[in-house]
């Protein structure tokens, strides 16, 4: 059978097959052991030889075209250039060892290839690194691989990309796109004679989407998803409105009075259902845990009342010196934050008439009062003008954990239920809104609008969208939060209708 000669090999390298009419296997003795691609060491006549169970996979190729994904060029010149030193016996062997043993021309030419084409650290061309002899064939030298390596190259140095291997891991983790909230409420609402008291809670937000406003002497519903006003109850000229609270499930309505008085009102069919007293000054804050309503009035007493028993309340709590404004229960309902005008923070247990945890470092009235739903125990307070802080408190083990001076009153905090930031509102002498990032506390944005303190605040049912109520006698709507599904066009904001007055 007719061979090529070695030359001819170096030929097919380059991408150009040299033609002939009919193909033939070519012989190992006439290759170079540098340039062997798997040829046969005998010639075989007119047969395709059959690989060996010895031969490795990924070494042989029909066409001769190599692949430089797959060849570890620093390890294969190496190896040249070691098999050059050896001397060769074969004719092939002796024209390369002539071409790579010139002197120290052929020294300068290589490290020149290493240091400018390949990228590659200069050195001795033939020193031989643990990698070269890691890496070593056992029967020949091979320069090109004619299939790509799956493996990783970290030092690949025809890669395209422009950034180094050791900093490819930082691209390759999507980057989370910083949410965007705007600065402007996308609604507001018209709101007169709202009143500009810091004692008062005249805004809540049910969990059937009905937002309610006390409005002097009136109760106003909105529904948020209709954009529909309806008038609840107007207590006549002798009496105003100081605080609304929805139940947990929005059906009811209880209205506390400058008399004393907490009315349950019945929303869907617009019906009063009955009147509680018990109290001797006026009703500023309630808040609901089941079936049970917990009112704080100016008399200094906090009372429980269960709206099934007819009995106007079931306990009485006293542990403030001043007007209670602040109440909220915990969300595992077992506890109870109490607020005053006498600046202590006071912690009630469900079945307990005195206080299990009192605090004492505000220095002003205490109205805003916040449970964390992301950790048990987790409480957040703020002060008035003359204390300006928000300071968080573990009623586990009875410890502050963190104060912030925001630099103005606190009127009002409120946790999302979605991610674990808090919203605060604020009065003298900034105005604003403030959304903090727990536990940090650095923060998210603030918001700017209202002319007046901003005293009252609400959160809509899917945690996204707060409400903010100002002396100025605005209502006005925030989209801070994100959802627990982020989705193109979901929010409140895209589903409100417009409409400019909340009467």
């Amino acid at each position: 059978s007719r061979t090529l000669p070695s030359h001819a090999c170096g030929t097919a390298i380059g991408g150009a097959r040299p033609h002939a009419p009919n193909p033939m296997p070519l012989d190992d003795s006439s290759c170079s052991p540098a340039y062997n691609y798997g040829c046969s060491s005998t010639p075989s006549k007119g047969r395709i030889r059959r690989r060996s169970e010895n031969d490795e996979a990924g070494n042989y190729s029909d066409r001769l075209i190599p692949s430089r994904a797959g060849s570890n060029l620093e390890t294969g010149l190496a190896l040249l250039e070691d098999a050059a030193a050896d001397g060769g016996a074969t004719g092939s062997q002796d024209a390369s060892s002539r071409e790579n043993t010139g002197g120290p021309s052929s020294t300068l030419r290589g490290q020149l290839l290493r240091n400018e084409v390949l990228g590659l650290p200069g050195g001795s061309p033939t020193a031989e690194t643990p990698e070269v002899m890691g890496l070593r064939p056992a029967d020949r030298y091979n320069l090109f691989r004619f299939q790509p390596d799956t493996r990783v190259c970290p030092n690949d140095p025809f890669t395209l990309s422009p950034v180094p291997f050791h900093n490819s891991e930082l691209f390759n983790t999507p980057r989370k796109v910083p949410r965007k909230i705007s600065k402007v409420p996308f609604k507001v609402l018209d709101a007169p004679q709202l009143q500009d008291d810091f004692y008062l809670n005249l805004v809540d937000w049910s969990s059937t989407n009905f937002l309610c406003v006390g409005l002097s002497s009136c109760v106003y519903l909105w529904n948020a998803c209709t954009s529909r006003v309806t008038k609840l109850c107007d207590l006549g000229a002798e009496d105003t409105v100081t605080s609304v609270s929805w139940t947990q499930r929005g059906a009811h309505l209880a209205v506390g009075t400058n008399k004393g008085e907490v009315q349950i009102w019945d929303s869907s069919q617009g019906r009063k259902l009955r009147t509680m007293t018990g109290h001797r000054g006026r009703v500023g804050a309630m808040a609901w845990n089941g079936p049970i309503l917990s009112t704080g009035s100016r008399d200094h007493n906090i009372l429980h009342r269960d709206v099934r028993e007819e009995r106007h309340f079931c306990s009485r709590l006293t542990g403030h010196r001043q007007e209670v404004c602040g109440l909220k229960w915990s969300y595992d309902e077992q506890q109870l934050a109490s607020g005053g005008n006498d600046n202590k923070l006071c912690v009630w247990d469900l079945r307990s008439t005195t206080a299990t945890r009192k605090f004492h470092q505000h220095q002003a009235a205490v109205k805003a009062i916040a449970w964390s739903p992301h950790q048990r125990g987790l409480l957040a307070s703020g002060g008035g003008t003359a204390d300006r802080c928000i300071r968080f408190w573990n009623t586990v083990n009875n410890t502050l954990l963190s104060c912030v001076d925001t630099g103005s009153q606190v009127c009002n905090l409120s946790w999302s239920k979605n991610v674990n930031e808090i919203v605060s509102t604020h009065g003298y002498s900034l105005n604003q809104i403030i959304v903090w990032k727990y536990p940090s506390m650095s923060e998210v944005i603030t918001l700017t609008g209202h002319t007046f303190r901003v005293l009252y605040l609400a959160v809509s049912p899917d945690g996204q969208t707060i409400v903010t109520g100002a002396g100025d006698e605005t209502l006005r709507f925030w989209n801070v939060f994100p959802g627990t599904k982020s989705a193109s066009g979901s929010g409140l904001a895209s589903a409100l209708p417009f409409s400019h007055t909340i009467r």
